[in-house]
């Protein structure tokens, strides 16, 4: 396994960050454990989830995967092997059963880490991150700003750092990120942390993958110079990049079968260049999932790559991918289809 500093902390965290929104949905409790022991066999140290999760998001089923990774730190007692990553809930008109309202202010960020922490079955998280921004902007599915002149949020940004501050100091978080993010609040959360000495932002969780490489416009170079690096999450597009959808091998129970609503993934584009990335993987003697997830680790402003799985086959074959190196002629064919089809699935 590889590491990787989390921002400018002493942190060292492995590339392939194990994902666990599908525990409580598509995977039991038995099958998340299964899967937390066996990426940490394999030097896998992060693990990323929400306090939303499982998804689709469900009251049935919320906070349903802290619970899952709770009980498992409780029987293992292996809690300080492990970086965790958590999220608040941003505004949502259809999670408002999670709180109403749903905003980054103190009292709705408190009561978020409460809750976080007593399903976990821990004091601290390594990691707290806003899912997505309180304002009406980077909606998933858009590939750029679209200015909504309705939207009456108020600048409270300088508030979220203060609270994060505050639990920084109670030792209940420690550190920072931010989720679904564009390059003005990237970097207007920069500018407010440097200016008044509070909790700089130590990653970004937005989507990236070989379908979806929006966020080398703007963002890339801000996680570089700095040093605030991408926790690429969907870097398996809902699982359409492992190839199984183009050759007929994959399930009623596959994520893009069941939740048809993931439109940006069941595009025609989406479709076409996913063939096109599937004839490279095979000419080249791999498998896409592969291909796929090897071009994610090898971003230079990468800080891990978060996969996710449903059965231990696809566990496996994702985490194997730290051990691919995409030779130039690959990169060079990977990029002839990216120009041809950019960033179908935003």
């Amino acid at each position: 396994m590889e590491y990787r500093n989390l921002g400018n902390t002493d942190l060292k965290v492995s590339v392939i960050c194990l994902g666990s929104m599908t525990w409580g949905e598509q995977n039991t409790e038995a099958e998340g454990h299964e899967q937390i022991e066996y990426a940490l066999d394999q030097g896998i140290n992060f693990i990323d989830t929400a306090e939303m999760y499982a998804v689709p998001g469900r009251k049935e089923t919320q906070g349903a995967t802290e619970r899952i990774i709770g009980t498992w730190f409780k029987k293992s007692g292996k809690r300080k092997d492990i970086i965790l990553a958590t999220k608040v809930t941003g505004p949502s008109n259809g999670l408002k059963y999670i709180r109403n309202p749903l905003r980054f202010n103190r009292e709705q960020i408190e009561t978020a880490i409460e809750g976080s922490l007593k399903r976990l079955q821990t004091d601290y998280v390594d990691l707290y991150q806003l899912h997505w921004p309180e304002r009406k902007t980077n909606f998933f599915g858009k590939r750029g700003f679209v200015y909504d002149a309705t939207d009456e949020w108020e600048d409270n940004c300088l508030e979220v750092l203060q609270v994060m501050e505050d639990l920084k100091k109670a030792g209940k978080i420690r550190n920072f990120g931010i989720s679904n993010e564009t390059p003005w609040g990237f970097t207007h959360y920069l500018h407010l942390a440097d200016k008044h000495k509070l909790p700089r932002v130590m990653s970004v969780q937005n989507p990236y993958s070989l379908l979806n490489r929006t966020y080398e416009v703007g963002m890339a170079e801000i996680s570089i110079r700095e040093n605030a690096g991408l926790l690429a999450y969907s870097p398996m597009a809902f699982g359409l990049l492992s190839g199984k959808y183009h050759k007929k091998q994959d399930e009623a129970g596959a994520r893009l079968n069941q939740f048809k609503q993931m439109s940006r993934y069941n595009s025609e584009n989406s479709h076409l260049a996913t063939a096109k990335y599937l004839e490279i993987a095979e000419k080249h003697g791999m498998t896409l999932a592969q291909m796929s997830l090897a071009f994610v680790n090898s971003r230079p402003f990468v800080t891990a790559n978060i996969i996710g799985a449903t059965t231990m086959a696809q566990l496996k074959e994702n985490i194997a991918s730290i051990e691919v190196t995409l030779s130039e002629e690959v990169l060079k064919e990977i990029e002839e289809v990216h120009e041809l089809i950019p960033n179908p699935a935003p």
